[in-house]
């Protein structure tokens, strides 16, 4: 029989309550409240965010105050820069591809909870990845919804809710985000 952590690294429906996730939680918790107490130029602030967040770059940025699930969920690329007050939950993972931008403000949420009410009184949901592409642009205050896949080259207007895919080199905004124009 399966774990539920098991179950929420392949996407399926896991109970979030599990012991096991919820040590994974709190190890994320104890080191954002460490984290979010640094500046950039501390001296432990780059080891502790590579513990938060493993293979992160040197090249990369994330500002702080930054809060996410988990962590080890985030693979973010070369050359990105993720400004402050960010919330990224990434039980479903979350991809970032190289040189994309990220403004302050943004929600990337990976959690879907059940439709229906009954099956939601259970302490338990999915979770679909984000994968965002190389040299995007996130404007401040986005919201970035579970199972979504922005393209390659794009830019998202301040203050959008993504709610589906975005091709590749295109400018979406609004609630809902949607196409405006191409950009190449």
């Amino acid at each position: 029989m399966k774990r539920e952590f098991q179950k929420m690294m392949d996407g399926e429906l896991y109970n979030f309550h599990d012991p096991e996730i919820d040590a994974a939680f709190a190890r994320c918790k104890q080191l954002l409240v460490r984290l979010n107490a640094m500046t950039r130029r501390d001296a432990e602030f780059l080891p502790l965010l590579r513990r938060l967040i493993p293979d992160m770059p040197e090249s990369s940025a994330i500002s702080v105050p930054f809060y996410c699930d988990l962590g080890f969920r985030i693979k973010i690329g070369e050359d990105c820069f993720i400004n402050k007050n960010c919330t990224f939950l990434d039980s479903g993972g979350i991809t970032i591809g190289d040189r994309t931008k990220i403004g302050p403000n943004c929600g990337l949420y990976t959690p879907q909870h059940p439709l229906s009410h009954v099956e939601r009184r259970e302490p338990v949901e999915t979770g679909m990845p984000i994968r965002i592409g190389e040299d995007c642009w996130i404007g401040g205050g986005v919201t970035i919804c579970p199972g979504v896949t922005i393209g390659n080259r794009c830019v998202i207007g301040a203050g959008s809710v993504v709610v589906k895919d975005i091709p590749d080199d295109s400018l979406a905004a609004g609630n809902p985000a949607v196409v405006k124009r191409k950009l190449l």
